[in-house]
C-alpha cells in the first residue's frame, strides 16, 4: 500500500467479525477516512502509532494452570466461575470464558494496527521525519515482530485463522476470506521475524538489548523466541500437516538458542541468601525481570507482576482473598527425587489416579513424601510441613482442621492440600506485596524447544552444530536446565521413547504455572489423558504423625473441543453467510 494524502482502511476486527461502530473504535472520520500523512509525517506521529501497536499484547497468567492437570482452582466451587464451567464442560460457542478475555478481537486489532504501520512506513525516510536509518529500520522491525507475536498467540488458541497482512480496503470482498492453515500462518510469522532480523543489530536500531525507558519493546531475542515457539508448534502432532518437520524445527531452534547464547543470554544462576529464597530457580521467579540484562540475563520478554499472596495464597496471610490455583497431586508426583533423578511415581493402576505405582528404585518414601525432591518442588509448591518464612521455625500446615488446611467449601483454602509458591515472596502480604512476575519468554524455553525437536530429528545423544561456535545434543540442552536446578543429568543412551517421557516431565516441572502446560498437552495431543481426572492429598493428623489419602476431582473438559478456543458464535455465523464455509472449531456449537 503506497502513501497518499489519505489511506483508507477498515479494522481487521470489523472486516473479519463485522462489528459495528468501527468509526468510533478506530477514531475515523465519518466518511471512513483518517489523514495518515499527519501520522507518518512526523517523528512523534510515527512513534505514537508504533506505541499504539503494542497495546494488544496479552498478559501472562499463572491461572492457566487451573485449566490443566497442574492445578485445581479453589474458585471452582462457585457455580458462575470460569473454572466451574470449564470443569463441567459448561461452555458453548455463544458462551465462553477464558483467562485471557477475548483474544480474537484483541489480537486482530493489534494486527490491523501493525499492518497499517508497516504500510505507512513505506514512504517514510530520514528526509521526511527526524530519524536515523537505523531508527527507521528498528521501528519497522518491531512492528513485524509484534505482528508475528500476535499471530502466534492466535494460532495457539484457534488453530487456522485468517491471514491478513494489509489493511482491508472499503470494497473488500468478504466472500473470498478463509482461515489459513497453521503452517501458512507460521510461514508468515517466520518471514516477519526474518525481516526484522535482517536489519542491523546496532544500539540505536533493532538491538539485542533495550535501553532505559524501553521496557517491553520487541528485540532480536524476542524475534528468535517467537520463531522457536512457532516452528515447534507447527511440527507438533496436533498442528503438523507435514509442512514443517522436526528437522526444520531443529534448524530454527538451534539458531535461536545459539544466537541468544552468543549475545549474552544465560540461565539465571545467582545463589540467594538462605533467608531470601531456597535456590536460584526460586529467586528468579520472585525477582522482577531486568530487560537491560544487568542482573537477569535469562528473561527474553518479561511480564506483569502478580499477587500470589492474595489471589493464590493461604488464609493465614493477611489480605488473602482466594487459594486460587491449587497444585494437584499429579504435578507433585512429577517432581523427581534429587538423589537418583528418578520419578517417585511411574503411573497409576486406576483411571482416577488414586492408586499410584511407586518407583521403588527412586528412594521415595510414601510415609515421608516431601523429602528429597527436585529443588524446584520446594521453590514452586507449599506443602504440609514446608518452611514458609525462611530462616524462621514456622511451618505450613495443610492437614484437615489446620488454619490453612484442606476443605471443599471455602475458596480461601486449598482444594488439593497444596498452595502455589512459585512467584510468591514469603514476605508478601497486604502491607508488603513483593511477589514476582510471569515471564512471557525466557531462555530456558529455547533450551527445551531445541531438545524437543533435536531428539525427534536426530536422537537424544546426537551432537549438533549450533552455529556461533557452539554444539550440543538434545540431552545436553535438557541437562543445562537440570544443572541449574540441582538435578542429576539425563543418562546417555536413552531410547527416543524413554527420552520423550522424561523430557515431557522435565518441561512440565521447569515451566509449571507459566502457561506452557496448557498449550503443550494440546500440541502433543494428550489432552484426553491429562485432563480427565486430577487428584489432591487429604492429610489428617494422627497421634504419631500424618495419614495421607489421595482424593479425586473428575472433569468433563478432557474432550476434543477443548483443544481450541471457539470462535464467537455470532461471528462464525456471519462468516458462514459470507463465505459458505463453517469457520467454527470442532465440537463447538
Amino acid at each position: 500500500m503506497t502513501m497518499k494524502k489519505y489511506i483508507i482502511f477498515l479494522s481487521i476486527v470489523c472486516s473479519v467479525a463485522f462489528m459495528t461502530s468501527c468509526n468510533d473504535m478506530l477514531d475515523l472520520q465519518n466518511d471512513g477516512r483518517i489523514a495518515m500523512d499527519e501520522v507518518f509525517g512526523t517523528r512523534n506521529g510515527v512513534r505514537g502509532y508504533l506505541n499504539a501497536c503494542y497495546d494488544y499484547r496479552l498478559s501472562a497468567y499463572y491461572e492457566w494452570a487451573s485449566l490443566t492437570d497442574d492445578a485445581q482452582d479453589a474458585d471452582g466451587i462457585f457455580g458462575n466461575s470460569l473454572y466451574s464451567y470449564w470443569y463441567a464442560n459448561g461452555f458453548s460457542a455463544s458462551f465462553f470464558l477464558a483467562v485471557d478475555g477475548s483474544p480474537w478481537e484483541t489480537l486482530y486489532t493489534g494486527i490491523r494496527k501493525c499492518n497499517v504501520f508497516i504500510a505507512g512506513m513505506e514512504d517514510v525516510t530520514t528526509s521526511t521525519i527526524v530519524a536515523t536509518e537505523t531508527e527507521l529500520a528498528s521501528w519497522k522491525a518491531q512492528a513485524h515482530v509484534l505482528r508475528a507475536y500476535y499471530y502466534l498467540q492466535l494460532i495457539k488458541r484457534y488453530g487456522a485463522v485468517p491471514l491478513l497482512t494489509e489493511a482491508y480496503a472499503v470494497d473488500h470482498d468478504y466472500a473470498v476470506d478463509r482461515r489459513a492453515p497453521v503452517s501458512e500462518v507460521v510461514a508468515q510469522i517466520l518471514a516477519d521475524c526474518d525481516a526484522a532480523l535482517s536489519t542491523p543489530a546496532v544500539p540505536d536500531g533493532f538491538s539485542w538489548t533495550v535501553t532505559a525507558g524501553q521496557r517491553g519493546i520487541m528485540t532480536r531475542a524476542v524475534a528468535w523466541a517467537v520463531k522457536s515457539q512457532a516452528v515447534t508448534l507447527a511440527a507438533s502432532p496436533f498442528f503438523s500437516d507435514g509442512t514443517y518437520t522436526w528437522a526444520d524445527a531443529t534448524r530454527i531452534n538451534r539458531e535461536a538458542l545459539s544466537s541468544c547464547l552468543a549475545n549474552g543470554y544465560e540461565l539465571f544462576s545467582d545463589v540467594p541468601a538462605p533467608d531470601i529464597a531456597q535456590n536460584a530457580y526460586a529467586l528468579y521467579f520472585i525477582t522482577r525481570s531486568d530487560e537491560q540484562r544487568a542482573y537477569d540475563r535469562e528473561t527474553i520478554y518479561g511480564g506483569s507482576t502478580v499477587s500470589v499472596w492474595q489471589n493464590a495464597g493461604m488464609p493465614s496471610t493477611p489480605g488473602q482473598v482466594t487459594a486460587g490455583s491449587c497444585p494437584t497431586q499429579e504435578l507433585v508426583d512429577s517432581y523427581e527425587m534429587q538423589a537418583t533423578g528418578e520419578p517417585p511415581v511411574i503411573g497409576y493402576s486406576d483411571a482416577r489416579h488414586l492408586q499410584p505405582v511407586i518407583n521403588t528404585a527412586s528412594g521415595y518414601d510414601p510415609e515421608n513424601p516431601y523429602e528429597g525432591r527436585d529443588p524446584r518442588f520446594y521453590a514452586s509448591i507449599y506443602y504440609n510441613g514446608a518452611t514458609r518464612r525462611l530462616g524462621e521455625p514456622d511451618a505450613v500446615e495443610t492437614y484437615a482442621g489446620a488454619t490453612d488446611g484442606i476443605t471443599a467449601t471455602d475458596r480461601r483454602t486449598t482444594r488439593t492440600g497444596y498452595y502455589l509458591r512459585k512467584y510468591n515472596n514469603w514476605r508478601s502480604e497486604r502491607d508488603n506485596s513483593a511477589d514476582g512476575e510471569v515471564r512471557k519468554l525466557r531462555l530456558a524455553e529455547l533450551y527445551l524447544n531445541f531438545a524437543e525437536s533435536a531428539y525427534q530429528s536426530d536422537g537424544p545423544d546426537a551432537v549438533i552444530d549450533m552455529g556461533n561456535g557452539l554444539s550440543m545434543s538434545a540431552r545436553d540442552a535438557v541437562n543445562a536446565i537440570r544443572t541449574r536446578a540441582g538435578m542429576p543429568p539425563f543418562p546417555a543412551g536413552m531410547t527416543k521413547e524413554a527420552f520423550e517421557k522424561k523430557y515431557r516431565n522435565e518441561r512440565r516441572v521447569e515451566m509449571a504455572f507459566e502457561e506452557s502446560r496448557y498449550f503443550d498437552v494440546r500440541r502433543w495431543k494428550i489432552l484426553e489423558e491429562s485432563e480427565r481426572y486430577v487428584t489432591g492429598m487429604k492429610i489428617t493428623q494422627t497421634d504419631d504423625g500424618f495419614n495421607y489419602e489421595r482424593i479425586g476431582f473428575e472433569r468433563a473438559s478432557g474432550i476434543e473441543k477443548y483443544y481450541l478456543y471457539p470462535i464467537n458464535a455470532t461471528e462464525a455465523t456471519k462468516m458462514l453467510d459470507q463465505t459458505g464455509v463453517n469457520w467454527q472449531n470442532p465440537g463447538w456449537n
